[in-house]
Parts: structure tokens; C-alpha cells; sequence
């Protein structure tokens, strides 16, 4: 299997599973990966994670030109700002889960650090996100808010509409991208209650085990 069909495959797996666990609903969310030649595979508009047809995923080029498939979201301009400033970005999730959404609404949700640091996971996989502000969908913006961080934040959340996440490859995004959901739901759940969070010493030796970029 070619590498084009096969990230296309990898893309439909993916975004069925994310969607059959409620991660993104209705035709909400959208996933790029690029290829090895600069060009880019994302979500067509429009379309549910969960019955996406790897003949109709977008193929643009470096440049965001629409080389074959359906029309791709319009989002694609918040994906590219990614590819633009994190040389290794190799793909990008974006969705609209609940946890996270919820806790981009709360006054108290730190902007410079959305999720507290409740396990070594949330570390090694997400870092530090960002809040940005509120967006109208499909907003360009939305990516030069993106550019803004000059490529030193992975993951961003989205006031009132959802978390992006950069990464390596489709899977290490994917699983970053849950990650941060279920984060933002333990610290929904353990509001209030005083939860015993990892301490600076555990942090810095998390960062310092496992090479983090915090």
C-alpha cells in the first residue's frame, strides 16, 4: 500500500474511532496529515468523523490548493499554521469534545495553562496548552493565533469550541488529542475537591525523564 492510500486509510480508522466514543459530534471536528512530499491529506467540510470515504479525503498542496477529493474544511488554514511553525508536525486533530469545550468556558481555567497537571500522561503527550480566544468557525485568525506562539505550543484550546493538538504522525496526535480530553474530564470531575496534583519536583521530573519540550 502506498503511503498516500495508506495515511488515508489510517485518517477514516481514526476518525471512526474518535466519533463511535462521542470525542467530536455530528459533522464537528477535522484531521490533516502530511505526506512526505509537503502535501497535505485533511477531513472534507461537512463530513462526520465517523463515515468518512478515504476516496473524498482532500489532498491539497504545500500551498493549501486543492490537488483532489472534496472540497476540505475550512479549518485547513488553522492546520496549516501548525505545519508552518513546528517543523515536525506530521499531523493535526481538532475537535469539539465536551471536557475540553466545557473547560474553555470556566473563568477560572488558567490561559497560559489550561490542565493542571494531574498525571505524568498529560505531560508527556499534550505539555502546555494554550487558551485562545473565541474564533467565529473558520475564522483565519484562528491560525494566525496559532503563528502568534511562534511553534512553542503543541496543543491549543479554542474558547467555546475545542482543542487542536499538533504532532509527530497521525497516531501520536490522535492519542495526544485524547489524551487532553480525558485531562480536561479529571479536572471537571475533581473540581472543588482539592485533588492531589503532581508537584513541581514531579513535573520537572517527568520533563527531565522523558525530554519534554515544557
Amino acid at each position: 500500500m502506498s503511503e498516500h492510500a495508506k495515511l488515508r486509510e489510517d485518517i477514516c480508522t481514526l476518525a471512526k474511532s474518535m466519533f463511535d466514543r462521542g470525542l467530536t459530534a455530528g459533522s464537528s471536528g477535522n484531521i490533516s496529515a502530511r505526506l512526505s512530499d509537503g502535501s497535505v491529506l485533511v477531513t472534507p467540510t461537512g463530513r462526520a468523523l465517523g463515515f468518512l470515504d478515504p476516496a473524498q479525503i482532500s489532498h491539497l498542496d504545500a500551498n493549501q490548493k486543492l490537488l483532489s477529493g472534496d472540497p476540505p474544511t475550512k479549518e485547513t488554514p488553522l492546520h496549516a499554521a501548525f505545519y508552518e511553525t513546528r517543523a515536525g508536525t506530521g499531523a493535526v486533530v481538532h475537535l469539539h469534545s465536551t471536557h475540553s469545550v466545557a473547560l474553555s468556558m470556566l473563568p477560572d481555567t488558567d490561559p497560559d495553562h489550561v490542565l493542571p497537571p494531574l498525571t505524568p500522561y498529560t505531560i508527556m503527550r499534550v505539555g502546555k496548552v494554550k487558551l485562545l480566544p473565541f474564533f467565529l468557525p473558520g475564522d483565519p485568525a484562528m491560525g494566525d493565533a496559532v503563528r502568534g506562539l511562534a511553534g512553542k505550543r503543541s496543543a491549543v484550546l479554542l474558547a467555546n469550541h475545542g482543542p487542536v493538538v499538533a504532532g509527530k504522525d497521525i497516531w501520536a496526535t490522535a492519542f495526544a488529542m485524547e489524551e487532553l480530553e480525558e485531562t480536561a474530564k479529571l479536572a471537571l470531575i475533581t473540581r472543588g475537591l482539592s485533588p492531589r496534583m503532581l508537584s513541581p519536583a514531579d513535573v520537572e521530573a517527568v520533563v527531565r525523564q522523558f525530554d519534554i519540550d515544557w
